[in-house]
């Protein structure tokens, strides 16, 4: 088990919402909605970098959410 979670790499809310060119607070809206799984560190959340993948491959953030430079509205 130890050696499956080495292998993970965590992502902070700040490079996620960077990678898919939405606000921070979107990214908390998801995690928060459980639309994006994320571990909590303390304070922080941490997403795995592959259910980042997996969110912007299958469309998580709707394109209704976005302006046209790609940034939340919501």
């Amino acid at each position: 088990m130890v050696s499956e979670l080495s292998d993970v790499r965590f992502l902070t809310v700040a490079e996620v919402a960077d990678m898919m060119r939405v606000s921070k607070m979107t990214i908390y809206r998801m995690v928060h909605a459980g639309e994006l799984p994320a571990i909590r560190f303390g304070r922080s959340f941490r997403v795995p970098e592959s259910a980042v993948q997996a969110a912007i491959s299958t469309g998580a953030v709707g394109h209704h959410d976005l302006d046209e430079q790609g940034r939340s509205v919501g």
